[in-house]
């Protein structure tokens, strides 16, 4: 004989309570069954749904995320070259404008040096010409007192101062001395 399990004060005592255990379970698992489990299947679903439009979500927000970025690192490189344009233009136009002042400068030394011989040509012809009348009035004094003459006649003095300053002329353009 086999033992038996003994269930203690699990053991029904009448085989209609077996049944109607066996009923109420068979009820209470097809309610459960039309009820609870396609409302946990809709969760579920609506769950899925939810997590995989979420994911969606996240990488087309990646994907524009990253778009994004290679747009700004395009911009940036743009401007970044376009930087670069400029500060070689910059350097470009300065080298220019140095040029450019350089030969000015140039042009006005060389037109203060033109002008600067101009004057003293004229101070030196001026200078000359003082000398010449202050020399001449001396000679004609000296020839006066040599010749023993007055030469307050201007034509005749002058002639006489003409012709000594020739003479003197001549005399230190041939290597003489004065």
């Amino acid at each position: 004989m086999t033992p038996m399990i003994d269930f203690g004060p699990l053991l029904p005592e009448y085989p209609s309570e077996i049944i109607m255990g066996v009923l109420l379970m068979v009820v209470v698992w097809l309610v459960l069954r039309a009820k609870v489990v396609p409302m946990f299947e809709q969760m579920y679903v609506e769950r899925a749904d939810k997590i995989q439009g979420g994911m969606e979500r996240a990488s087309k927000a990646q994907a524009e995320a990253e778009a994004a970025l290679a747009q700004y690192r395009a911009q940036l490189d743009g401007a970044r070259e376009e930087a670069a344009k400029i500060r070689e233009d910059a350097k470009a136009q300065a080298a220019q404008i140095l040029a450019d002042q350089r030969q000015r400068a140039a042009d006005e030394a060389a037109a203060m040096l033109e002008q600067a011989r101009h004057q003293i040509e004229a101070e030196r012809h001026q200078a000359a010409e003082q000398l010449r009348g202050e020399v001449g009035g001396l000679a004609a004094t000296l020839a006066g007192k040599v010749l023993g003459e007055s030469l307050d006649d201007d034509t005749r003095a002058k002639a006489t101062i003409d012709r000594f300053i020739a003479d003197l002329e001549a005399g230190v353009s041939e290597g003489q001395p004065a």
